[in-house]
């Protein structure tokens, strides 16, 4: 299970020290970045705003940044649909509601998915990872309009 996510850019790069790593003007650009952004954030999103900040960063320096800060507990990645994978600080456990026509994405809480989460171990003895839970259908307002 994931830390909820540090409230400081100082916490979290003191989370990156205690995890036994360095701290890089590239780790605390991407951290700056994290913490600026709301929402969930595609990878090359990212990578954009860093290199905005510090255009020696390379894509790939990003990418193992961000697996570094998910190993650490500090980000969570999931899949959202077909797109490419999305980035969030850590926080409290939640999953995902994404509607088909308007691509709208809404986090529900965790506690939604304890009935799913007990009936797929009782039954499959699987474990759901409720960080990447994404579940697809169709929006409330989209289910309202004549085009649905």
């Amino acid at each position: 299970m994931n830390s909820p996510a540090p409230l400081s850019l100082d916490e979290l790069l003191a989370h990156v020290r205690s995890g036994g790593r360095r701290v890089t003007v590239a780790k605390r650009t991407v951290a700056r970045v994290l913490l600026a952004t709301t929402g969930h954030a595609r990878a090359d999103d990212v990578i954009s705003e860093v290199r905005a900040l510090a255009p020696d960063v390379s894509a790939s320096t990003v990418y193992r940044i961000l697996d570094e800060f998910e190993d650490l507990g500090l980000v969570v990645h999931a899949h959202l649909g077909s797109g490419a994978a999305v980035y969030h600080l850590a926080g409290p456990v939640h999953g995902h509601l994404v509607c088909n026509v308007c691509h709208a994405t809404t986090e529900v809480p965790s506690a939604v998915f304890d009935a799913l989460a007990q009936e797929l171990q009782r039954e499959y003895g699987f474990t759901l990872d409720r960080h990447h839970v994404a579940l697809s259908g169709v929006c409330a307002a989209c289910a309202k309009s004549p085009m649905a």
